[in-house]
Protein backbone atom coordinates (compact mmCIF):
# COMPACT_ATOMS: atom_id res chain seq x y z
CA UNK A 1 0.00 0.00 0.00
CA UNK A 2 1.42 3.44 -0.87
CA UNK A 3 2.49 5.63 1.99
CA UNK A 4 1.38 9.19 2.54
CA UNK A 5 3.77 12.08 2.93
CA UNK A 6 4.16 13.64 6.37
CA UNK A 7 3.52 17.10 4.89
CA UNK A 8 1.49 17.97 1.81
CA UNK A 9 3.51 19.09 -1.21
CA UNK A 10 2.73 20.24 -4.72
CA UNK A 11 4.78 19.82 -7.88
CA UNK A 12 4.61 19.70 -11.66
CA UNK A 13 5.62 16.62 -13.61
CA UNK A 14 7.82 17.14 -16.67
CA UNK A 15 6.07 16.80 -20.00
CA UNK A 16 5.43 13.19 -21.01
CA UNK A 17 5.99 11.66 -17.57
CA UNK A 18 2.93 9.84 -16.24
CA UNK A 19 1.85 9.11 -12.70
CA UNK A 20 1.26 5.49 -11.72
CA UNK A 21 -0.09 3.93 -8.53
CA UNK A 22 2.94 3.05 -6.39
CA UNK A 23 1.78 -0.55 -5.86
CA UNK A 24 1.33 -1.11 -9.62
CA UNK A 25 4.78 0.40 -10.27
CA UNK A 26 6.43 -1.96 -7.78
CA UNK A 27 7.13 0.80 -5.24
CA UNK A 28 4.66 0.16 -2.41
CA UNK A 29 6.64 2.28 0.07
CA UNK A 30 6.42 5.37 -2.12
CA UNK A 31 3.78 8.06 -1.85
CA UNK A 32 4.06 8.92 -5.55
CA UNK A 33 5.56 7.36 -8.69
CA UNK A 34 5.94 8.74 -12.21
CA UNK A 35 7.41 6.94 -15.21
CA UNK A 36 9.21 8.21 -18.28
CA UNK A 37 7.37 7.47 -21.55
CA UNK A 38 10.26 5.49 -23.12
CA UNK A 39 12.02 2.45 -21.72
CA UNK A 40 15.71 1.72 -22.18
CA UNK A 41 16.67 -1.93 -22.59
CA UNK A 42 13.49 -2.98 -20.78
CA UNK A 43 13.84 -0.57 -17.83
CA UNK A 44 11.66 2.52 -17.47
CA UNK A 45 13.16 5.56 -15.74
CA UNK A 46 11.06 6.65 -12.80
CA UNK A 47 10.65 9.32 -10.17
CA UNK A 48 9.50 8.34 -6.70
CA UNK A 49 8.59 10.47 -3.72
CA UNK A 50 8.53 9.38 -0.10
CA UNK A 51 9.13 11.05 3.22
CA UNK A 52 8.95 10.81 6.96
CA UNK A 53 8.81 12.92 10.09
CA UNK A 54 12.25 13.27 11.64
CA UNK A 55 11.88 14.45 15.22
CA UNK A 56 15.61 13.92 15.76
CA UNK A 57 18.29 16.42 14.86
CA UNK A 58 19.89 14.16 12.25
CA UNK A 59 21.66 16.06 9.49
CA UNK A 60 20.43 15.47 5.94
CA UNK A 61 23.78 13.86 5.17
CA UNK A 62 23.14 11.30 7.93
CA UNK A 63 19.63 10.63 6.60
CA UNK A 64 21.05 10.17 3.08
CA UNK A 65 23.64 7.74 4.47
CA UNK A 66 20.84 5.77 6.20
CA UNK A 67 19.07 5.55 2.84
CA UNK A 68 22.20 4.16 1.15
CA UNK A 69 22.55 1.55 3.89
CA UNK A 70 18.92 0.42 3.42
CA UNK A 71 19.46 0.28 -0.36
CA UNK A 72 22.62 -1.85 0.12
CA UNK A 73 20.42 -4.60 1.59
CA UNK A 74 18.23 -4.73 -1.54
CA UNK A 75 20.73 -4.46 -4.41
CA UNK A 76 23.91 -6.13 -5.64
CA UNK A 77 26.04 -3.02 -5.06
CA UNK A 78 25.71 0.70 -4.47
CA UNK A 79 28.31 3.45 -4.55
CA UNK A 80 27.86 7.14 -3.74
CA UNK A 81 29.39 8.97 -6.70
CA UNK A 82 28.56 12.56 -5.77
CA UNK A 83 26.53 14.87 -3.63
CA UNK A 84 26.22 18.35 -2.23
CA UNK A 85 24.05 20.58 -0.10
CA UNK A 86 21.37 22.67 -1.77
CA UNK A 87 18.72 25.14 -0.68
CA UNK A 88 19.05 27.68 2.08
CA UNK A 89 19.32 27.73 5.86
CA UNK A 90 15.53 28.05 6.09
CA UNK A 91 14.89 25.32 3.50
CA UNK A 92 17.91 23.03 3.44
CA UNK A 93 18.36 20.18 1.01
CA UNK A 94 20.93 17.64 -0.07
CA UNK A 95 21.53 15.75 -3.30
CA UNK A 96 23.44 12.55 -3.82
CA UNK A 97 24.09 10.44 -6.89
CA UNK A 98 24.40 6.68 -6.64
CA UNK A 99 25.70 4.01 -9.00
CA UNK A 100 23.54 0.95 -8.38
CA UNK A 101 23.77 -2.62 -9.64
CA UNK A 102 20.56 -4.53 -9.08
CA UNK A 103 18.51 -7.39 -10.39
CA UNK A 104 15.26 -5.93 -11.73
CA UNK A 105 12.68 -8.21 -13.29
CA UNK A 106 15.20 -11.05 -13.29
CA UNK A 107 17.77 -8.99 -15.24
CA UNK A 108 21.00 -7.59 -13.81
CA UNK A 109 21.06 -3.82 -14.44
CA UNK A 110 23.45 -0.92 -13.92
CA UNK A 111 21.37 2.02 -12.76
CA UNK A 112 21.93 5.55 -11.57
CA UNK A 113 19.92 7.20 -8.84
CA UNK A 114 19.75 10.91 -8.19
CA UNK A 115 18.34 11.47 -4.71
CA UNK A 116 17.21 14.80 -3.35
CA UNK A 117 16.41 15.29 0.33
CA UNK A 118 14.34 18.31 1.31
CA UNK A 119 13.82 19.35 4.91
CA UNK A 120 10.38 20.92 5.42
CA UNK A 121 8.56 22.16 8.46
CA UNK A 122 4.97 21.05 8.88
CA UNK A 123 2.89 24.14 8.04
CA UNK A 124 0.27 23.07 10.61
CA UNK A 125 2.90 22.56 13.34
CA UNK A 126 6.29 24.18 12.58
CA UNK A 127 7.89 22.26 15.48
CA UNK A 128 7.65 19.12 13.32
CA UNK A 129 10.35 18.51 10.70
CA UNK A 130 9.70 16.29 7.74
CA UNK A 131 12.22 15.07 5.22
CA UNK A 132 10.91 14.50 1.71
CA UNK A 133 12.97 12.29 -0.60
CA UNK A 134 12.73 12.64 -4.37
CA UNK A 135 14.46 9.90 -6.37
CA UNK A 136 15.17 9.53 -10.08
CA UNK A 137 16.21 6.01 -11.12
CA UNK A 138 17.37 5.35 -14.69
CA UNK A 139 19.73 3.15 -16.65
CA UNK A 140 23.24 4.51 -16.95
CA UNK A 141 22.69 5.20 -20.66
CA UNK A 142 19.33 6.96 -20.21
CA UNK A 143 20.28 8.93 -17.09
CA UNK A 144 21.86 11.92 -18.92
CA UNK A 145 18.66 12.32 -20.97
CA UNK A 146 16.21 12.30 -18.05
CA UNK A 147 18.30 14.20 -15.50
CA UNK A 148 17.24 17.65 -16.76
CA UNK A 149 13.56 16.62 -16.47
CA UNK A 150 14.23 15.55 -12.89
CA UNK A 151 16.02 18.80 -12.08
CA UNK A 152 13.09 20.77 -13.55
CA UNK A 153 10.70 18.64 -11.49
CA UNK A 154 12.65 19.23 -8.26
CA UNK A 155 12.49 23.00 -8.82
CA UNK A 156 8.67 22.81 -8.75
CA UNK A 157 8.38 20.94 -5.42
CA UNK A 158 7.07 23.10 -2.60
CA UNK A 159 4.84 22.80 0.47
CA UNK A 160 1.14 22.74 -0.36
CA UNK A 161 -0.08 25.37 2.08
CA UNK A 162 -3.65 25.16 0.72
CA UNK A 163 -3.87 21.47 1.69
CA UNK A 164 -2.84 22.23 5.26
CA UNK A 165 -5.68 24.66 5.97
Amino acid sequence: MPTTLPVPIQFELPEGWRAEPPDAAGAPGAAFVARYPQSDAGFTANITIDGEYRPDAAALSDIAHESVERLRKAVTSVEVTGGHEIGSEGAPGLTQTLAVSAVVGGVSRDLVQSQVYLSMLDVADPRKRAVIRLVLTATTSQFPYVLRDFQDFVRTVRPDTAAAS
